[in-house]
């Protein structure tokens, strides 16, 4: 059983635990199927939009696609919630992919 089978047999048990599905998403990365991972990531922050890992997860995605308005709007909801979060490290990597971004 690969790793996205498996992620997926203990998502049957827990299907909300964002971090499942979290690294559902990556495997989906890793296995080149965005469309998968996109909806994985923006499943995880509308229904635990405090799990802020993935609001960079989802930019860098985003950039890859092409849909950079869009992975502007995620770094920017993601500081927001890194900082109500106090999680400065999640912050200043959002903040720093931005700028790349805006550059």
């Amino acid at each position: 059983m690969n790793k996205i089978d498996q992620l997926k047999e203990f998502l049957k048990a827990t299907p909300k635990d964002s971090f499942l599905q979290h690294a559902l998403a990556l495997e989906y990365i890793k296995a080149e199927d965005e469309e998968s991972a996109k909806q994985l990531f923006e499943n995880i922050l509308i229904n635990d939009s405090g799990y802020v890992g993935s609001y960079y997860h989802l930019g860098k995605l985003l950039e890859r696609i092409n849909q950079n308005q869009a992975a502007i709007n995620v770094y920017q909801t993601g500081m927001k919630e890194a900082k109500l979060a106090k999680d400065n490290h999640s912050y200043n990597e959002l903040q720093a992919a931005l700028e790349d971004l805006e550059e």
